[in-house]
């Protein structure tokens, strides 16, 4: 499969070694065009060590220098990306795919995921040898990468480091044996926390399905309730994502993830002297919105896909921004989602409310998602007026197929790009709320 910012599939299958070596021989074509540098960094799945070596003769057979950074969390491939002043760089993680995919990401040389332009400029290299084969370029490794993310993390002014050493912190870990255990780890215990993990190994042997969601996370509540923690972490094979069950052992979904980072980066406190920005998707929790609007600051929605909000957090200088499947993005370290900030964050946020998770999540108004799918037709303008006119009384976006809002719900109708489908997804007080609106949709979607 095929995407804006790189290519994924099953291993053997879709995707095999000369497949991710053709396709970083195009990366590096492209990354050539600013500079002939570029970091390669992997998650713990088992193909990774082959696709690695793939990936590193692909680049260096087209002229390209490569500094590999190891197993790593995906934000310290981007973070290595700035260090080095690369002309971009690759990471080799299928993310909370399954076991059998991998995948390639492509990151430009600002350390974010490329846009469709850049995407499609790559792929249009696909094939080609950049005038001549038989070319090498050099390869180094840097070691220093996972500390260099680490210390950053912890110089963040918004990080209350002081504060959360004092808290003393019993924690609960679940890093799926992907590449985010020793370095969550480390970031804990560097902040004063008592860990007691599961699945902490790096051999990318996945004991349940890798995504951070609530239905995978019953490992976690149970060492959760039998360590006394305060909270639990867990994190995706890349790390880019951090999901939080509290102290009772229940999970709590991911969106609370970014909603609770606003609030620490915020501080809580009414933005002065002008309106400070949050950013997120068009598919994210309104407790996020609930989050930016009790600190007085204006939330911005884009189209779904992490470039998308990268792109608006830089343009619009906004202070923090994410996605609400666990991903933030704090600009002051970098425009990508980071576990590791994300963690940071919430223990900030913690420590200085004083409150425990439960009481945090029972504070705030309580939402329930509800997604669909339905078949996609040859044309979907029809399906939208069908639906503005069924919703006029709704606040109507058209940034990424059609999100419809209200003051406390919402439905948003847009089509998939991997599948013939359209995405139903409503947000309401109640699930008879938001499944009634997904089913209004429905047939809407049916008759049109």
């Amino acid at each position: 499969m095929v995407g804006v910012s790189g290519i994924r599939g099953i291993v053997g299958k879709d995707l095999t070694e000369e497949i991710v070596a053709r396709y970083a021989r195009a990366f590096g074509l492209w990354a050539k065009e600013r500079k002939p540098l570029v970091v390669v960094g992997r998650d713990a799945r088992e193909s990774g060590p082959a696709f690695e070596r793939a990936v590193v003769d692909g680049l260096a057979s087209v002229g390209c220098s490569v500094v590999k950074v190891g197993v790593v969390p995906t934000p310290t491939v981007q973070l290595a990306v700035e260090h080095h002043a690369a002309g971009g760089g690759i990471a080799i993680t299928a993310s909370h795919n399954p076991i059998e995919w991998n995948a390639l990401k492509f990151i430009g040389s600002d350390g974010i995921f490329l846009n469709g332009a850049d995407g499609a400029r790559v792929q249009g290299l696909v094939g080609k040898d950049g005038g001549g084969r038989g070319r090498t370029g050099e390869v180094t490794t840097d070691e220093g990468a996972v500390e260099r993310h680490l210390d950053a993390v912890l110089k963040l002014a918004a990080v209350d480091v002081a504060g959360i050493r004092a808290r003393q912190f019993t924690v609960a870990l679940d890093a799926v044996r992907g590449a985010g255990g020793p370095v969550m780890r480390a970031l804990l215990e560097r902040l004063g926390c008592e860990v007691a993990g599961i699945n902490l190994e790096t051999d990318g042997r996945f004991p349940r399905p890798p995504e951070p969601i609530p239905e995978n996370l019953g490992g976690l509540s149970i060492l959760v309730t039998r360590a006394g923690a305060a909270l639990g972490i867990a994190v995706d094979p890349d790390v880019d994502r951090l999901a939080i069950v509290d102290e009772t052992g229940v999970p709590i979904g991911e969106d609370y993830t970014l909603a609770f980072a606003v609030r620490a980066a915020l501080g809580g406190k009414v933005g002065r002297g002008g309106k400070r920005v949050v950013v997120c998707n068009l598919s994210t929790s309104l407790v996020v919105e609930d989050a930016a609007r009790e600190c007085d600051a204006e939330l911005v929605r884009t189209p779904v896909g992490e470039v998308h909000v990268a792109r608006a957090i830089l343009r619009l200088a906004a202070v923090i921004g994410g996605e609400g499947n666990g991903g933030v993005m704090y600009p002051a370290l970098h425009a990508g989602r980071d576990a590791p900030v994300a963690a940071a964050l919430l223990l900030t946020l913690l420590a200085r409310d004083g409150r425990r998770v439960s009481e945090l999540v029972a504070a705030a108004p309580r939402y329930v998602i509800v997604k669909a799918k339905v078949a996609r037709g040859p044309a979907l303008e029809p399906v939208y007026a069908a639906l503005r006119r069924r919703f006029a009384d709704a606040q109507g976006d058209t940034q990424d197929g059609l999100r419809l809002a209200w003051r406390d719900r919402w439905l948003h109708v847009r089509p998939s790009n991997t599948e013939p489908i359209i995405r139903l997804i409503a947000e309401a007080p109640s699930s008879a709320g938001a499944q009634e609106l997904v089913d209004e949709a429905r047939r809407v979607c049916a008759a049109s």
